[in-house]
């Protein structure tokens, strides 16, 4: 075979991944908040803000103030910060071969060109590189839930508890076991799941966001010794929650990322929900109770052309089995670092946005495949027609409330009907004749005579209202 050209020379690059690749339109607001490149901006926002921070509040003796003009030319790093300044850090870091450090550089050098060299050594002052890294990533996390991944989950869950208000009467056949059971409604059984969903966006929503800024070790070492007399451990909660996080007070050289463990088990959770309503959506689909038939112009299959397949529903499957791998690895590791410091978080938290993205994609292939489908009322009535025998729970029920009350011939009411219903179909004229023939109360025996599989919902339409 002839020698093939290499794809790893093509520019530009072509991605190894799909969500870089492929799904890339999909997830590219993640970006903003989880790439690497957001990751130096936030660093540099971090080490501006310190720098600020200290010499606005006068922590160390003979550090003059920044200007107004200084102060608004250091932040620009961060509101302008683009392609140019990613590969003036990709310049410096091939020197330094450390990320932080070369932010640092990067930093300094502003300063040499606004003619402060005086404030130089004020940039990343008693820090250690984690100072920076934990509360960059605090900031970026932050910011791709509250900005990104929230308003995405928010917008679905409104579009379910939407379709479960339109088809509160829609009444459906359950399946418990996958076998025909006592009957619900459609609208209510997708309101149970917007409020399993609803529920874990709210414990999202109150996710803290931690971060620290106290040294090597955690010991406000380096502080003390270059200014013995500042109260620290103020300066550096006023600090960290002037940049919008919740200070952490006890750490070793790292904030210890269980606020992060807490926030992917939640998001985690929230996904494996959305997998459960992927999966039912699937199975009604296969019993015809939705159709597919807005918006499909695509090929369900190469070779069958009737076919229109739940490849929304099957594609987000993937992408939030995905999603809770990593976001369960990252879990459990993180919360984990060897004595004072260990380098497993930092290779670990580089695929944060993976894991994000894998969800963010599922909630816009589910979000549009809802929106693709149409209930077939036809096939809910056919399988509820098909089914009278589930009726047999409403019957015995009725007979025990009427032998309580003292009405003769009630006796073995479930057994009864078991004999009467099990292992075979049973039509509503066998049943009505069945209940005529109990010698219940009349007004029981009519209303129960009446009863019909598709009337038979209880208050289920009424339950929807609790997402509504």
């Amino acid at each position: 075979m002839p020698e093939r050209r290499s794809l790893a020379a093509i520019s530009p690059a072509v991605a190894l991944g799909p969500l870089d690749g492929r799904y890339r339109k999909d997830v590219a607001v993640l970006v903003d908040h989880l790439s690497e490149a957001a990751l130096n901006r936030e660093r540099v926002h971090v080490e501006v803000e310190w720098l600020i921070h200290l010499t606005d509040h006068q922590v160390v003796p003979g550090a003059r103030r920044l200007s107004d003009d200084e102060k608004s030319q250091l932040r620009a790093l961060v509101s302008d910060f683009d392609e140019n300044a990613i590969e003036a850090l990709a310049v410096i870091e091939r020197e330094t071969v450390h990320d932080v450090k070369a932010v640092e550089y990067y930093i300094k050098n502003t300063l040499t060109a606004l003619g402060a060299d005086d404030l130089t050594e004020l940039v990343h002052f008693a820090c250690t590189s984690e100072d920076i890294n934990n509360l960059s990533y605090a900031l970026n996390i932050k910011g791709a839930v509250q900005q990104v991944w929230l308003p995405a989950a928010k917008s679905l869950v409104a579009d379910i508890a939407r379709m479960a208000d339109e088809n509160r009467n829609a009444s459906m056949l359950s399946r418990t076991h996958g076998q025909p059971a006592s009957p619900t409604t459609l609208g209510k059984e997708l309101a149970v799941l917007a409020h399993r969903l609803g529920r874990q966006i709210r414990r999202i929503e109150a996710a803290e966001f931690l971060g620290k800024i106290n040294g090597a070790t955690g010991t406000f070492g380096a502080h003390l010794a270059a200014v013995p007399d500042a109260d620290w451990p103020s300066i550096a909660q006023d600090y960290v929650e002037g940049l919008g996080l919740a200070y952490n007070p006890l750490t070793t050289q790292i904030e210890s990322h269980d606020w992060q463990a807490e926030l992917y088990a939640d998001v985690s959770r929230f996904n494996r929900i959305l997998h459960n309503l992927a999966t039912d959506v699937w199975t009604y689909i296969s019993l015809g109770y939705f159709a597919q038939v807005r918006g499909q112009g695509t090929v369900g299959s190469s070779t069958m052309p009737h076919k229109v397949n739940p490849i929304r529903f099957e594609n987000a499957e993937a992408n939030l089995e995905i999603s809770c791998s990593l976001f369960d690895t990252l879990a459990a590791t993180l919360v984990t670092s060897r004595l004072q410091r260990d380098l497993t978080d930092s290779s670990s938290q580089r695929n944060i946005g993976i894991a994000f993205g894998h969800s963010l994609l599922a909630l816009s292939n589910v979000q549009r495949g809802l929106a693709g489908l149409d209930v077939n009322p036809g096939a809910l009535e056919s399988d509820l027609d098909s089914n009278w025998e589930v009726l047999g729970e409403p019957i015995q029920s009725a007979m025990r409330a009427a032998s309580v009350a003292g009405v003769p011939g009630m006796e073995n009411p479930y057994e009864r009907l078991k004999e009467l219903t099990r292992g075979r179909r049973v039509d509503q004229s066998s049943l009505v004749e069945f209940v005529r023939g109990l010698g219940l109360p009349e007004d029981v025996e009519e209303r129960i005579a009446a009863m019909t599989p598709a009337s038979y919902t209880g208050i289920a339409a009424r339950l929807v209202d609790v997402v509504t």
